[in-house]
């Protein structure tokens, strides 16, 4: 055995300012799932969510937007991105088949309770799909993010920085 003794010099760093401690981070990306919305009765309704993004990051043409979203709209970008990119994209919350079956005694899948928990998993997938380095080159990321309807039937592209 070599007798080695370890390095305890601290690193010199400059010293933080205001402006460096307070001011806005160099790169952030925000995504909030919020505003839970049920809409029509019957077979016909479903819930939308407001998807709001805040960022600086270059690669995004909006610095802020804000969207409604249904669930089938976040299967569809899972199924897109598993499709189109080099990204392992983690799973959606549930699709809470049991909750859709009648005579229950609640309501359902439009439970205050299990809209919440869904709205809480929805945003948690966004935010770690968003905040892949590749995941933020897929133009269906972009389109779910920052367009106001997704068209479905998009050529699938990489959007280049501006």
């Amino acid at each position: 055995m070599a007798d080695t003794i370890a390095d305890t010099r601290r690193l010199f760093s400059k010293p933080q300012n205001l402006n460096d401690a307070y001011g806005p981070p160099s790169n952030f990306l925000e995504i909030d799932v919020s505003n839970p919305e049920t809409i029509g009765v019957g077979r016909g309704r479903y819930t939308t969510y407001e998807v709001r993004l805040k960022t600086n990051l270059p690669i995004f043409k909006l610095k802020e937007s804000s969207v409604r979203r249904r669930y089938s709209d976040f299967e569809w970008l899972r199924a897109e991105l598993e499709r189109e990119s080099k990204v392992v994209v983690p799973p959606l919350p549930g699709k809470a088949l049991i909750r859709q079956l009648p005579f229950r005694g609640d309501d359902g899948i439009f439970d205050d309770s299990f809209i919440e928990e869904r709205r809480q998993g929805l945003e948690q997938f966004l935010n770690k799909v968003a905040g892949h380095p590749l995941a933020q080159n897929e133009r269906c990321l972009h389109m779910f993010l920052q367009e106001e309807s997704v068209d479905k039937n998009y050529t699938p592209s990489k959007v280049r920085q501006a």
